[in-house]
């Protein structure tokens, strides 16, 4: 089961030019030779837990939780340790396929992959000896905050655990790295691939939509995630409006997932399409209960059910090497198929 999934079941009860010749590898931790560090050190982040300074450009780098390689990855640095993918990855490897294109364009060795199921390995994150710990995009506590802090500067989150934006991940790791231009360079490119991706479907704009966590075995919850959490988010840059209850429950909160009683479900009235993780069979079961299925998208069928474990489902938590990959464009495809079903 992915974090993600985990967590919103919790709340329910609680992401160059190669480097050498060819037929070499550079060893993790190494940055693309064209891509030099354009921010000054040192550099004082500010997050959740107060403020980090980062002293130089570092050159050992971790990455904890979710997102953050790809972060540094995507800006030419290759991290020395970072989290073991058991969500999403298909082929058993540890890395979602465009980490693995990322390692093989910048000619890199797969960095040591760490266990995460249990929490940080805080044992192997110290044995990386790195100079920077990046986690923008994490869930990470008080005091594995201070835990981590005393192997390395720590970047956490800016305000809310699992509350961070691929933006916000990009721009602020991309501080941390001294890459900041390029960091802001890179996101205003791919924001624009997104818009452009989206404007192949014109029936997404303006339609109302909830991105929700579904269990087959408790259909008496309605459980989505707010637009703190980066997957609603993405559905808006494709152009969509967020439902009532999802700007409701958004204002002045402080978290990524909100719960209602399917009871309530007129709440849910103004969802001309869905997104969630599941099969056909669960879009049949919502349909067939007498609740979920006075929801219009349900109703209509415009509906996208993410297959558990793939990494299409990663993909609809964006991040800056995901985008535009085919399972990114994929991903807004069937986005895009479900608005035009809802709009027919």
């Amino acid at each position: 089961m992915s974090r993600f999934r985990a967590l919103a079941a919790l709340a329910a009860a609680t992401a160059l030019v190669l480097t050498g010749c060819a037929g070499t590898s550079a060893a993790p931790g190494a940055q693309e030779s064209s891509a030099a560090a354009d921010g000054a050190f040192p550099v004082t982040i500010e997050h959740a837990f107060g403020e980090t300074t980062i002293e130089a450009e570092p050159t050992r780098v971790v990455t904890v939780a979710w997102g953050n390689q790809d972060a540094a990855l995507a800006l030419g640095v290759v991290p020395v340790a970072m989290p073991k993918v058991t969500w999403g990855d298909e082929d058993g490897d540890g890395l979602l396929p465009w980490v693995k294109d990322k390692l093989d364009e910048l000619g890199a060795e797969t960095p040591t992959l760490m266990d995460e199921t249990n929490g940080f390995d805080y044992e192997a994150i110290a044995d990386a000896q790195p100079d920077v710990i990046l986690g923008a995009y994490s869930g990470m506590t008080q005091e594995q905050y201070d835990t981590l802090s005393k192997i390395a500067p720590v970047v956490a989150y800016p305000e809310i655990a699992w509350g961070t934006t691929w933006q916000e991940m990009t721009l602020t790791d991309g501080k941390a790295l001294g890459r900041e231009a390029q960091a802001e360079e890179l996101v205003s490119d791919l924001e624009k691939l997104i818009t452009d991706e989206a404007a192949q479907y014109p029936a997404l704009a303006g339609l109302s939509t909830l991105f929700t966590y579904i269990d087959p075995t408790d259909l008496g919850t309605v459980g989505y995630y707010s637009l703190k959490d980066p997957r609603a988010m993405y559905l808006t840059e494709m152009g969509m409006t967020p439902s009532s209850a999802v700007e409701t429950s958004s204002t002045d909160s402080e978290t990524f997932w909100f719960t209602q009683s399917a009871e309530n479900v007129e709440a849910f009235a103004d969802v001309d399409a869905l997104v969630g993780y599941g099969t056909d069979a669960t879009l049949a079961q919502l349909q067939a209960d007498p609740l979920w299925s006075r929801i219009p998208a349900v109703a209509s069928g415009a509906v996208v059910m993410l297959p558990d474990n793939t990494s299409l489902a990663a993909a609809a938590n964006p991040s800056p090497l995901s985008i535009g990959t085919p399972l990114g464009d994929e991903y807004i495809g069937l986005v895009g198929a479900a608005a035009q079903k809802a709009a027919s």
